[in-house]
């Protein structure tokens, strides 16, 4: 089992594809699953006290609900380009499991799960799930009822303790990227948007995010849907079944996604998001000095507690 290297020079970089799903356990899965179809997922597979859910893109599942007894985020999970890489995971990362086989999961595959040397919450590796047959967004008929299909998990954001330390150790072991910087007055960096880079392959603005907080939590995960008219459809019909909005709709500055935020009735946050920006290895790094004004350039105040 590996350890954590604070200077890890000597090992490779792993490198990633894409963003593929996340693991959340709640306590009352029957109200989590009622939500997560209003929310626009299409449950793919049920085993036991675990459901898979997918969206209308090629991934297998995007979303993995469990049945425990605590409400708890249990990682993302990221497609790596080899079996080999997979096997380097497994022998070079914190805490790193032998891989294993998905044998319930829809699509198969193998992963890798180690723990973030900061923190110590949970960070999947996988390679070799089957596709689902889905390539592009499905043509939707306009002035639907009900709720916005997913598409995909676009993002995902975490509050670590110690934003420093984090970002050196993704940046240097796998091919996270910063798109934007966000420092304090003193200059210090403590928010970090990061992208996969993947050289002129065009890719999400941001597929992982950092910032620093006294306590380490799962902020949200963010899923693309249709289009504007389609997520204010979604909009209305969680409003309409007495979900609380937590932020939204608006539009972000940094990604420039219009964004829309829904607590779960575990209190987790789910954004539905749509038109975010692209960029690869031409893109600019961009720093900024952290500010309530820099998260939105129109939509409701911000809420005096997001960013806790």
């Amino acid at each position: 089992m590996a350890t954590f290297d604070s200077a890890p020079s000597a090992l490779r970089q792993i490198r990633l594809v894409r963003v593929a799903h996340v693991y959340y356990t709640h306590r009352d899965v029957e109200k989590a699953r009622l939500f997560l179809r209003d929310f626009g997922f299409q449950e793919a597979k049920r085993v036991g006290d675990t459901t898979y859910y997918g969206g209308t893109g090629p991934d297998a599942f995007v979303y993995c609900a469990k049945k425990g007894s605590e409400n708890e985020f249990g990682g993302a999970a990221f497609v790596v380009e080899s079996m080999e890489d997979l096997e380097y995971a497994s022998q070079t990362l914190p805490n790193a499991t032998k891989v294993y086989a998905l044998a319930d999961a829809p699509g198969g595959g193998h992963c890798v799960t180690f723990k973030d040397p900061v923190d110590g919450f949970p960070f999947h590796l996988v390679y070799g799930q089957a596709p689902d047959s889905a390539t592009a967004l499905p043509r939707l008929q306009y002035n639907f009822v009900g709720p916005a299909p997913v598409h995909k998990l676009g993002h995902f954001g975490m509050c670590v303790t110690d934003f420093a330390s984090a970002f050196q150790f993704y940046t240097t072991r796998f091919n996270f990227t910063p798109s934007d910087l966000i420092h304090d007055p003193s200059g210090r960096d403590i928010t970090a948007f990061l992208h996969l880079g993947r050289g002129s392959e065009l890719v999400d603005h941001h597929c992982f995010f950092l910032f620093e907080g006294p306590k380490c939590h799962v902020h949200h995960s963010s899923f693309e849907t249709h289009d504007f008219d389609t997520q204010l459809l979604g909009h209305h019909w969680l409003r309409q079944q007495g979900y609380e909005n937590c932020w939204g709709v608006g539009r972000h500055i940094m990604g420039s996604q219009i964004f829309d935020y829904w607590f779960d009735p575990s209190r987790f946050i789910l954004e539905h998001y749509v038109d975010g920006d692209l960029v690869n290895d031409e893109s600019v790094v961009n720093r900024t000095l952290a500010s309530k004004d820099n998260l939105h350039v129109w939509g409701p105040d911000l809420p005096p507690d997001f960013l806790e």
